[in-house]
């Protein structure tokens, strides 16, 4: 993992270890020190304003001189502002997800920066190449956040993207250990992102309470819930449970809709209630069970990957 690859040549960064730009996680302190330790940070621009995010560049420049990037959800009302903002701030590395990259890659392409973008099918990791997307990110459904509606897996989807595509392949969903990296590097990954392991860290701008809610989760602990609106892996908690019971009575979207309404997912993973806000998590959470430090994270990832040996059949 060491050696250059097109990953770490394509955003100038030591090892090929992405941190995903998670909603109310990956604020500047995150972004900045997974980029110190050698990775590639991104802001997570999805639970942020563009003036906020404006302001977390430019402290992520100031604590740092590596490369790092922004994730942008292409869904989102502000995202024309938004994309001004990344392009006005100098980044040079942009992460788009959820929705269409077409209409916008060239554009940002002419702007300076590197695009990659976040695709859940095959079907979609093509057309983000005819688009001039310069690498994908195939996230299989075991992730956080939004997701997929084919639920298919990472190892399933992997070698189905890369197949089909040429370009710099990134592999995410369920990862959160060295062996896992090594093990996404035979199906084809030349890099991986991570989110869940690095939601609990200390840098994560996440609250606490949160945090140590993820080293307590089990197996069977989420589920992918919401594909009407917007597929989203949940915790089970009260939030989740008043989800599924409109499924039960009604599977009504206005009612899904309301049920939801504004500001869940703050509530719960950046203030801290645990019970009524909404609570995104990978599968992986059930392998995490300490919060760490990111140096600490790197650490571990570099030991268990030189660790792991591949034999041969």
């Amino acid at each position: 993992m060491k050696d250059k690859n097109r990953v770490c040549q394509l955003f100038g960064i030591q090892y090929p270890i992405i941190q995903g730009g998670m909603v109310w996680h990956s604020g500047w302190r995150l972004a900045s020190a997974v980029s110190n330790t050698g990775g590639l940070g991104l802001i997570g621009a999805g639970s942020m304003y563009p003036d906020v995010l404006k302001e977390h560049i430019q402290k992520c420049k100031k604590a740092t001189d590596k490369p790092f990037g922004v994730n942008v959800p292409m869904l989102y009302p502000d995202l024309e502002e938004l994309l001004q903002v990344i392009i006005t701030g100098g980044v040079k590395i942009i992460f788009t997800s959820a929705g269409n990259p077409k209409p916008y890659t060239e554009y940002l392409k002419k702007e300076g920066l590197t695009v990659a973008h976040v695709v859940s099918s095959a079907k979609f990791a093509i057309k983000c190449q005819e688009a001039g997307v310069e690498a994908v990110v195939a996230e299989g459904f075991e992730a956080g956040g939004h997701n997929g509606r084919e639920e298919t897996t990472t190892f399933c989807l992997l070698p189905e993207v890369r197949k089909t595509v040429n370009l710099p392949l990134i592999a995410a969903g369920g990862i959160a250990l060295g062996s896992q990296i090594k093990a996404a590097m035979a199906l084809g990954a030349e890099g991986v992102q991570m989110g869940t392991r690095f939601a609990a860290t200390h840098e994560s701008s996440a609250h606490i309470s949160w945090k140590n809610r993820i080293t307590e989760l089990k197996e069977g602990d989420t589920l992918l819930t919401l594909k009407e609106l917007a597929p989203v892996r949940l915790v089970k908690n009260n939030f989740f449970y008043s989800i599924e019971e409109i499924y039960r009575k009604e599977r009504s979207l206005e009612k899904l809709k309301e049920a939801l309404g504004r500001g869940k997912a703050k509530k719960g993973m950046f203030l801290g209630d645990l019970e009524h806000g909404e609570l995104e998590i990978g599968q992986v959470s059930s392998l995490i069970d300490k919060v760490l430090s990111v140096e600490e994270v790197f650490a571990q990832l570099l030991k268990e990957y030189d660790k792991t040996k591949i034999e041969d059949l």
